[in-house]
């Protein structure tokens, strides 16, 4: 039997700041909710969590990312955008190359796409949600745990040898493999803007991405060199298999546990 992602009551859930709103939505929910997993051998899921230092209403989700990082059953990607810069605060972690993977997930998400908010969640690729919202982060999660995982992940080395990664199964398209550095943890303080004078806890942080393979066939089998640059930024690894460059997240691992 797997472990739970996340057993905590109570959860304060507020809305996304919506780039073409005038006035943030915000509801107050609090919700008893324990985010479940199944038993079952596929591997973990991807959150990817769309986040900015300039939200006001953004750090109850990285917050909630931050209770369920240490989940197995879970991949957990934090990606601090670009575009909330412009309220008075340069966000310290914003890649514009989030901004962009969210701007074609909002043309692509199986549900809950259409535009670009803050804080977003995006499970598997697939579906999108309010980030903050633990009940229906659960759900989604549930259900992407019961789809069929086609592809498999399978890591061997060391940061000092090297990794060989393994992707495996069946996929009709074209599968990129991509390594992400990650900061696991960063608290920064906010000097102005909408959370001016707090400091925030940020997780699993997006420093670097390259793709290192692509599957069009049954197995792919690459190789991170030791000297590989990213595995000297962050602390944290992650290999993320997606269909195309912003399709589906197909499967997800740490790199090294």
């Amino acid at each position: 039997m797997r472990t739970t992602i996340a057993t905590a009551a109570a959860a304060l859930s507020l809305a996304a700041c919506a780039p073409m709103e005038t006035h943030e939505e915000r509801a107050e929910e609090l919700e008893d909710v324990v985010l479940a997993s199944a038993a079952t051998e596929r591997g973990p899921v991807a959150i990817e969590l769309f986040t900015s230092q300039g939200c006001s209403s953004c750090p109850p989700a990285d917050a909630l990312v931050a209770e369920l990082v240490d989940d197995p059953d879970l991949v957990v990607i934090t990606r601090p955008v670009t575009y909330w810069d412009r309220l008075g605060w340069r966000d310290t972690l914003g890649r514009e190359e989030n901004t962009q993977l969210q701007r074609r997930y909002a043309q692509r998400l199986e549900r809950g796409g259409g535009r670009s908010y803050t804080p977003q969640a995006v499970v598997d690729g697939r579906i999108g949600l309010v980030g903050s919202r633990r009940a229906e982060l659960a759900e989604a999660v549930a259900e992407a745990r019961a789809d069929e995982q086609l592809l498999s992940i399978d890591i061997t080395g060391d940061d000092r040898s090297g990794y060989r990664v393994t992707v495996a199964g069946t996929h009709s398209g074209d599968a990129v493999v991509r390594l992400l550095a990650l900061d696991a943890s960063e608290t920064v303080s906010i000097g102005r803007g909408e959370n001016g004078g707090r400091s925030v806890r940020y997780t699993n942080v997006v420093l670097a991405e390259q793709d290192i393979g692509a599957m069009n066939s049954e197995t792919l089998s690459t190789i991170i060199a030791s000297d590989n640059a990213l595995l000297s930024q962050g602390d944290r690894h992650a290999i993320v298999v997606r269909d195309g460059a912003a399709g589906p997240i197909l499967a997800a691992e740490y790199l090294g546990g």
